[in-house]
C-alpha cells in the first residue's frame, strides 16, 4: 500500500528480473514466467486483468528459445537508463509500428494517435490539475501526454488523475500497462466495454477531456437502445448510422458544468453531416459549447492520409484569469482555423 500511494508497483522476489535471469535455463522457465505475471497482478490491484496469464506454458515454445530471449534482453546496460521514461518510449515505438501495420483494416486512429497531435491537444487545454477523461482511451496515449505536459511546465503530476474506458479488451490491457510502466494512477473501469452501452463512469464529472474516437462508427447502438439516454438531454438522439455526434454529446455531458473543457478529434464529415446531426450541431452552437474547430494538415496519422478536425468544447468562455493569463470574454464566438495546406 505504501508503494501504491506513490504510484509505484511492488514486485515479489519471484517477479523480479534477477530471479528470471537466474532461472532462464530451468526446465520450467515457462511456469516461472507465468507465476511472475500472476504475482505482479496479485500484488498490484490496478494491474488486474492487464497481464497475460498462463501464456508461456501454453505457447509451445522450447525452453532454449525463451532462454535466448531472456539473455538478449539482459544485455541491455542499465547505465543507459538515464532517461526516466525510456521503457515508455520503447513501448510507444512498438505501438507506432503496430498502428502502421494495422493499415486500413483498423478504424482510423483506433490504436495509436501520433504524439504530435496528442501534444497539441494537451498544449491547447492545459490540464494542470484535476481529472482528465478519455471515453475511448485506446492505448492510453492521451493520458501519458497530459502527464508529460504537466512535467514540461514544472507542475505537480500528483494533482492529475486519469479516468477512461476502452471497448477492445487487448487495447484496454495495453492502456493499463502503458500507464503502469510510467507510474500513472488510473481508473479504466473493471473491464473493457463500450462507453455508450456500458458507461463505467456514469456519474463522474471531469475537468478535461482528451479523445480520439473511432471516426464515423456505424451501428454503435441498437434501434431501440439509448433513445432517451441522459446524455442526449436537450438534444436530438444521435443517429445509429454514425456515432460522431454521440461522442460529442457524451463528452459534453461529462464536463464539469462550471469549468470543463474538452479537446477531441473527429472526421471532417462531422462539420457538414446530415439533417439529424444538423439539429444537434445547431443546438451546440446555440448553447455556446463550441470554442474552436481546427482542420489539421493531411498525413498526420500513420495509417491514413485523411485530414481531420480538432474540436474544443468549453463550458466557461467568460472573461477570467486562467493559469496566470487574463482571458477575454469569448461568449458566442467561435474560432475556425484551416490548416489543410500547412
Amino acid at each position: 500500500s505504501f508503494y501504491r500511494s506513490k504510484n509505484v508497483f511492488y514486485l515479489d522476489e519471484t517477479s523480479r528480473w534477477l530471479h528470471i535471469v537466474k532461472n532462464a535455463s530451468a526446465d520450467d522457465i515457462s511456469v516461472i514466467l507465468d507465476k511472475a505475471m500472476a504475482d505482479i497482478e496479485d500484488r498490484n490491484p490496478p494491474l488486474k486483468g492487464a497481464l497475460p496469464q498462463n501464456f508461456f506454458a501454453t505457447l509451445g515454445t522450447r525452453k532454449e528459445q525463451i532462454k535466448r530471449l531472456i539473455d538478449e534482453v539482459n544485455k541491455i546496460d542499465e547505465n543507459r537508463f538515464d532517461e526516466k521514461d525510456l521503457i515508455g518510449r520503447v513501448y510507444e515505438y512498438f505501438l507506432q509500428v503496430f498502428a502502421i501495420d494495422a493499415g486500413t483494416g483498423a478504424e482510423k486512429g483506433e490504436f495509436y494517435t501520433p504524439a504530435s497531435i496528442v501534444k497539441l491537444i494537451a498544449e491547447l487545454i492545459e490540464p494542470y490539475t484535476g481529472v482528465v477523461y478519455d471515453p475511448c482511451c485506446g492505448s492510453g496515449g492521451m493520458f501519458v501526454q497530459s502527464i508529460k505536459f504537466v512535467e514540461r511546465h514544472n507542475g505537480n503530476r500528483m494533482k492529475i488523475s486519469v479516468v477512461g474506458q476502452e471497448s477492445n479488451p487487448d487495447t484496454w490491457r495495453l492502456a493499463k500497462m502503458n500507464l503502469a510502466i510510467r507510474g500513472i494512477a488510473h481508473n479504466l473501469g473493471d473491464h473493457a466495454s463500450s462507453t455508450f452501452i456500458d458507461d463505467q463512469h456514469k456519474d463522474d464529472k471531469v475537468n478535461f477531456i482528451m479523445a480520439n474516437p473511432p471516426f464515423n462508427l456505424k451501428n454503435w447502438r441498437g434501434s431501440d437502445e439509448l433513445t432517451d439516454d441522459y446524455r442526449w438531454k436537450g438534444y436530438d438522439v444521435p443517429p445509429i448510422s454514425n456515432a460522431n455526434y454521440a461522442w460529442i454529446l457524451h463528452m459534453v455531458s461529462k464536463l464539469d458544468t462550471t469549468n470543463g473543457i474538452g479537446c477531441f478529434l473527429l472526421a471532417n464529415g462531422a462539420l457538414n453531416s446530415g439533417s439529424e446531426e444538423f439539429k444537434i450541431r445547431k443546438n451546440l452552437i446555440e448553447n455556446d459549447k463550441v470554442e474552436a474547430i481546427m482542420v489539421l494538415p493531411r498525413e498526420m496519422f500513420y495509417s491514413t492520409n485523411i485530414s481531420v478536425s480538432l474540436w474544443i468544447v468549453n463550458n466557461n468562455k467568460k472573461a477570467r484569469t486562467l493559469n496566470g493569463r487574463k482571458l477575454r470574454d469569448r461568449s458566442n464566438e467561435f474560432l475556425f482555423v484551416d490548416l489543410r495546406r500547412w
